[in-house]
C-alpha cells in the first residue's frame, strides 16, 4: 500500500504543474494572440506525447495492428465525446460553440493527463525510480497545457469559480490513470496495456487537430504560431531525451 501511495505522490507532481499553469492563466491577462500561441505550444506538446511516447511504445506489440485499430477507435471516441458535449450544452440552454470547444480542449488535456498517469503507474511497477523520472519529466510539459486550457475556458466566458474548480479537477484523470496503471494494467496482457496507450493517442490527436488548432485560429493570431507548435514538440522531445526512461 505504501508503494501505491508513493505512485500517487509521483502523479501529483505533473498534476501540480498543470494546476500552476492554470493559475498563471488566471493571474495574467491573456490576449487572443497570446492564447493562440499558448494553444499552438500545447498542441505541439500533445503531438509529441503521441508521436514520441505513446505510439512508439504501443507499436512494440506482438500484433501491432491491434493498437493501430485502437488508435483509430480513440479518434472515434473523441467524436462521440465532442457530440456529447455539444448535446449537453444545447440541452442546458446555451454556452454556444465557443464553450463547447473549450470543454472539448479541457477533455483533451484530461485525456493527456490520464495517459501520463498510466505511464507513471506502470513505470513505477517496473522500478519506482522510473516512475519518479516519468513524473518529473512531465511537469514542464503540463504547465503550458494547463495555461492554455484555463485561458481557453476564460476566453469562452466560463466563470472564475468554475475555472478554478476545473483546474483543480485536472488532478483526477492523472491520479485515476496512475491507479489503473499500478493496479490493473500491470497484470493485464501487454497487448491490452499498449492498446490503451494507442487509444489515448488517437483521441489526443483528434483533439489537437479538431479543437486546439481550430480554437487557436478563432481570434487574432500570430505568424509565430507554427514556431510555437514546433517548439512545443521540441520541448517535449528534449524532456523525453534528457528526463525520460
Amino acid at each position: 500500500m505504501s508503494d501505491f501511495l508513493l505512485v500517487l505522490g509521483f502523479a501529483a507532481l505533473p498534476a501540480a504543474g498543470n494546476f500552476f499553469g492554470g493559475v498563471l492563466a488566471e493571474v495574467f491577462r491573456v490576449s487572443e494572440r497570446a492564447l493562440s500561441l499558448a494553444l499552438h505550444l500545447a498542441a505541439g506538446i500533445v503531438l509529441a506525447v503521441v508521436g514520441l511516447e505513446l505510439m512508439p511504445e504501443a507499436l512494440t506489440a506482438g500484433l501491432p495492428w491491434v493498437p493501430l485499430l485502437a488508435f483509430v477507435f480513440g479518434g472515434a471516441i473523441f467524436i462521440g465525446l465532442d457530440r456529447t458535449i455539444g448535446y449537453v450544452q444545447a440541452r442546458m440552454g446555451g454556452g454556444g460553440e465557443k464553450q463547447s470547444g473549450a470543454l472539448a480542449i479541457f477533455s483533451g488535456v484530461s485525456m493527456d493527463l490520464f495517459s501520463d498517469g498510466v505511464m507513471i503507474g506502470t513505470g513505477a511497477v517496473v522500478n519506482p525510480a522510473l516512475g519518479l523520472l516519468l513524473a518529473v519529466g512531465q511537469v514542464p510539459a503540463d504547465v503550458p497545457e494547463g495555461f492554455a486550457a484555463i485561458a481557453t475556458l476564460r476566453n469562452a466566458g466560463i466563470s472564475r469559480k468554475k475555472r478554478i474548480a476545473m483546474a483543480a479537477a485536472f488532478a483526477i484523470p492523472i491520479l485515476l490513470g496512475a491507479t489503473i496503471g499500478y493496479w490493473a494494467l500491470r497484470d493485464a496482457p501487454e497487448i491490452i496495456t499498449l492498446s490503451v496507450l494507442a487509444l489515448t493517442g488517437g483521441a489526443l490527436t483528434a483533439v489537437v487537430v479538431e479543437e486546439m488548432i481550430g480554437e487557436a485560429h478563432e481570434g487574432e493570431t500570430s505568424q509565430l504560431g507554427p514556431v510555437f507548435l514546433t517548439a512545443g514538440f521540441a520541448l517535449f522531445g528534449a524532456i523525453s531525451v534528457y528526463f525520460g526512461s
